[in-house]
């Protein structure tokens, strides 16, 4: 694929985004055509005048009446939700006006059956939902970017009292990838019982929510750390302790005075003694490895990279997790920098890294790896052969290096794919139609050839 058509592709999806964006603000709805027509239909049918032959039917009068009726009755039911859709809309865009109302949200992970799901749980304080009617909203997110629409139904009372003090709703929220999201703003949407309007309301925000990486079987081997930097568990070989900040601390009687830090003197006439290292029975950190460089380019493959990417980053978080059911403390060492808002644990803090790490050409695998101090290096199979091979000629045994081969992301039947295709079943989402494509795709020729290579030095 050429740059120019790459580049087309990018302009007719931020246009395509665009054009849904601005569609939000239609107020009308394909049911507004649909029981527009079935109006017309049903009044040319009501009162379309009797012929000679319908005169000496003694039922069809009554017939026509009591058809007359149900549709006076719905129309009624339709002009009443109408009416109290435009009138909740009216009053919620008064309370926006006098910010007394707005809408609040709330992102949390729950795990079921084995699997994190990511859930929004979202309200609106005063609004009044139409008769009859519902409220949605949606998130506008990254570039002109929509979630999908969340209902908000569930009402909350003042304390001892039948008043209403909010509407809110939980819906599980599902984005493609594996990554952070900045929210730019949210549209909230009333919509009457039939759904013949939907009656839009803008408004601006900031904030952020991360899809976690998802759970897959792994089980890692038992691994012993490297690198001792407080000695709490005891292990059966020795490791090396280092001493205090920097190895060095306070001169004291007794200390050897070969060991003074002249340089540390000179600038700030303290005597500091340089501690060397000794070595101990015991170890307290696993240094955890995963690289995220990507040593294949390719102007065709920017969807694939996505799929691959979600895919990796749930294996490395499989492994993480695995490891840090053991009894050694993890610490993670990630090949890219983030600045991360807000008090966050450890754990909480890896998961946000991993999220958000990308395939990235700056940082070699061979540049970002310890041999010394790592125990567990995680791979893919976009990485140099030949920095692999560099790696394993400076390892020791003890290094535990995982590979994850992401050419099964998407394997598929061939047989199934095939009847799909003959049967004309559209794809339910982008990673099928990307398997699909796979095998006429000029990415999976460089993958596979890569992935041979890397195979043939880890045997």
């Amino acid at each position: 694929m050429s740059l120019y058509k790459a580049c087309c592709i990018m302009n007719r999806n931020r246009w395509s985004n665009r054009i849904i964006y601005a569609f939000q603000y239609i107020p009308f709805t394909w049911n507004t055509l649909f029981f527009g027509a079935l109006a017309w239909i049903a009044y040319k049918m009501l009162y379309r005048p009797l012929n000679k032959e319908n005169l000496t039917d003694a039922q069809l009068p009554f017939v026509r009446l009591m058809a007359v009726f149900v549709a006076w009755l719905l129309l009624s039911l339709i002009v009443l939700s109408l009416l109290s859709t435009l009138a909740s809309w009216l009053y919620f865009l008064w309370l926006r006006r006098k910010n007394k109302s707005a809408l609040h949200m709330n992102f949390y992970t729950e795990e079921q059956n084995g699997k994190r799901k990511q859930y929004l749980e979202a309200s609106i304080s005063k609004a009044l939902r139409p008769i009859l009617g519902v409220v949605k909203g949606r998130l506008f997110y990254d570039n002109n970017l929509l979630t999908g629409s969340f209902s908000l139904l569930s009402a909350h009372r003042k304390k001892n009292s039948l008043l209403r003090e909010a509407i809110s709703g939980r819906s599980r929220i599902s984005l493609p990838d594996i990554k952070e999201y900045q929210i730019r703003g949210s549209i909230v949407f009333f919509e009457d019982m039939f759904h013949l309007l939907s009656l839009p309301v803008f408004s601006r925000m900031s904030g952020d929510f991360y899809q976690s990486p998802k759970h897959s079987i792994h089980a890692a081997e038992e691994v012993a750390p490297k690198k001792t930097d407080t000695m709490d568990i005891r292990i059966d070989q020795l490791r090396k302790v280092e001493g205090e900040y920097l190895n060095y601390k306070d001169f004291e009687s007794g200390d050897d005075v070969r060991r003074i830090v002249w340089k540390v003197y000179a600038k700030n006439r303290d005597l500091v003694v340089r501690i060397p290292e000794r070595m101990e029975p015991y170890a307290s950190h696993l240094y955890f490895y995963a690289s995220f460089y990507n040593t294949i380019n390719s102007l065709a493959g920017a969807a694939y990279f996505a799929e691959m990417l979600n895919y990796y980053k749930s294996n490395v978080w499989s492994v993480y997790e695995a490891l840090q059911r053991q009894e050694w403390k993890m610490k993670y060492i990630p090949d890219q920098h983030f600045v991360l808002k807000g008090q966050r644990s450890e754990y909480e803090k890896d998961e946000r890294i991993v999220s958000n790490s990308v395939w990235q050409s700056k940082n070699s695998t061979r540049d970002y790896f310890s041999p010394k101090k790592g125990t567990v290096l995680v791979i893919s199979s976009l990485i140099d052969p030949a920095e692999l091979a560099g790696i394993l000629e400076e390892s020791d045994p003890s290094v535990q290096i995982i590979y994850i081969k992401l050419s099964r992301v998407f394997h598929q039947y061939l047989a199934w794919s095939w009847i799909k295709s003959l049967l004309f079943i559209p794809a339910p989402d982008r990673l099928s139609k990307l398997k699909s494509s796979w095998p006429f795709n000029p990415l999976r020729r460089q993958l596979l050839k890569n992935e041979r290579q890397i195979e043939d030095l880890l045997r």
